[in-house]
């Protein structure tokens, strides 16, 4: 399932890492968010590498709706709620200046990337919600937001209340990440397999650099940082369509089904069907995406489908700067929430500017060395409850008749003198047989019948019906059984 960004780009292959290299600055992840802080870097003339495990924009940048917007859902109201109006400001203005740098760099470049300047509305349809939406409004506009209040939008219902960001935009993301890759080193199919201090390991060298950037979505040292701890990740469903609506604009909603709306092109984008990964077990998240598109616009057709892997942090704010106290010259990104496009660049220019210790007026909002210490804990212990709820080290060759009753292009877990597993029959009877204990932290897997994977519910890590690892925080393969 190709999101429409991957079928119309194909961005050039590089090499593995050729050996042992030294440099000043290494960034784990080649998505949109490594990516920029390497380009923002190499402009300052600071030598650095990228190490990539897949491909250039191969994780979760080619599978984003790509709004590129400083509308976060709810967030402004909360922020000067729950952060005060100092800190709230800086989150709105790294975000506003985020689509400027877009705008400059594009530019620059002379970027063929379908970069389109629209307003992003949020909307609500439950009467309920409109005073939500009023005060989210009021709180960006005191943040220097050009929002406003409204009830007019192009969407093919009517709404209790929408609010418009004015100045946002769209683009097509893996059309811009090549372009803006072109010059920088960067090493595919190297997977990092353990960081130590000022060193990195892969199988085909080790790398030695003095600032190390952690951009691989979801960071795989558990510690320090404990970012496991404070962060879920959350998946989302998004089909294409032809005939859908030519929209003004970019649109989320805020009730309980919280469906999407974008063009590109001649296509309508239509997402939802958003859940916490490894909690989809009953499946039809497209189903359900299609029969909504059926009811809006009659005439549309499917052309394309695909989903999206989001880092959904304790507050609600990415944690981008220095990734623990004990480790000074490395730095993280994550946590961005459905918001990955504003939220790379943001990234990318705080540590960049870390780097090379420039002060960032907007750092301090971000900064990863904020914790809360009950909610993390809260989320530790319930995390680590999972992970041995009717677990065992060791799954026995499972007997033919145990598997008798799964039909074909089906998977769950099955059961066999009190040893569980993790099975999948194709389409042609042939069967899959994996354990379900996530190599991450030992969470009990979860089958995903949309999507025919292996999801943990803990942290997020994925793997393909055949065990092979598909999202981090996991770094291996499932077992084979």
């Amino acid at each position: 399932m190709k999101s429409i960004w991957s079928k119309t780009v194909d961005i050039a292959k590089r090499s593995t890492l050729p050996g042992d290299l030294k440099t000043e600055v290494a960034v784990i992840g080649a998505g949109l968010a490594g990516i920029l802080t390497a380009y923002l870097l190499q402009r300052r003339n600071v030598k650095t590498i990228v190490l990539e495990a897949n491909e250039i924009g191969s994780g979760q940048t080619k599978n984003t709706t790509a709004k590129i917007t400083s509308q976060h859902y709810i967030i402004y109201s909360k922020l000067v709620k729950d952060f005060g109006f100092e800190k709230a400001q800086q989150y709105a203005t790294a975000n506003q200046q985020a689509i400027d740098d877009y705008r400059r760099i594009i530019r620059e470049e002379n970027i063929s990337c379908r970069f389109e300047e629209c307003p992003a509305y949020l909307y609500a349809n439950d009467r309920q919600n409109t005073k939500v939406l009023e005060e989210e409004a009021r709180a960006a506009q005191k943040l220097g937001i050009n929002a406003e209040f409204t009830l007019e939008t192009g969407l093919p219902f009517p709404v209790e209340g929408a609010v418009r960001f004015n100045n946002q935009a769209q683009f097509h993301p893996l059309a811009f990440l090549e372009a803006v890759s072109e010059k920088l080193d960067v090493y595919e199919h190297t997977r990092v397999n353990n960081v130590e201090e000022n060193k990195i390991f892969t199988d085909y060298g080790t790398v030695v650099a003095k600032q190390i950037v952690f951009a691989s979505h979801f960071p795989f040292i558990n510690m320090p940082g404990f970012y496991f701890a404070r962060m879920h990740q959350e998946r989302s469903y998004v089909i294409a369509l032809e005939n859908g609506a030519k929209l003004e604009g970019m649109y989320i909603g805020i009730d309980k089904d919280r469906l999407s709306f974008r063009n590109f092109d001649e296509l309508l984008l239509f997402g939802g069907g958003g859940h916490r990964t490894g909690e989809n077990s009953v499946g039809g998240k497209y189903d359900f995406l299609s029969s909504r598109a059926k009811e809006l616009y009659p005439e549309s057709r499917e052309v394309g489908r695909w989903s999206a892997q989001d880092c959904m942090t304790l507050d609600g704010v990415p944690y981008i700067g220095q990734f623990s106290s004990s480790n000074p010259n490395w730095y993280v990104a994550t946590g961005f929430g459905k918001w990955g496009m504003t939220s790379s660049m943001v990234a990318a220019n705080l540590i960049a500017d870390a780097i090379v210790g420039k002060e960032n007026p907007c750092r301090e909002v971000f900064s990863p060395s904020r914790f809360t210490p009950s909610a993390s804990l809260k989320t530790f212990v319930t995390d680590m409850g999972q992970s041995v709820k009717g677990l065992s080290k060791q799954i026995f060759k499972i007997p033919e008749k145990t598997l008798a009753s799964l039909p074909t292009g089906h998977g769950g877990i099955v059961e066999h003198d009190g040893q569980k597993v993790g099975v999948y029959r194709d389409e042609d009877g042939s069967i899959y047989a994996v354990s379900v204990r996530c190599p991450h932290l030992g969470c009990q897997l979860e089958w995903n019948p949309d999507e025919k994977s292996w999801d943990c519910p803990c942290h997020g890590s994925r793997f393909d019906y055949r065990g092979k690892l598909l999202n981090n925080p996991a770094q291996t393969d499932l077992e084979v059984r």
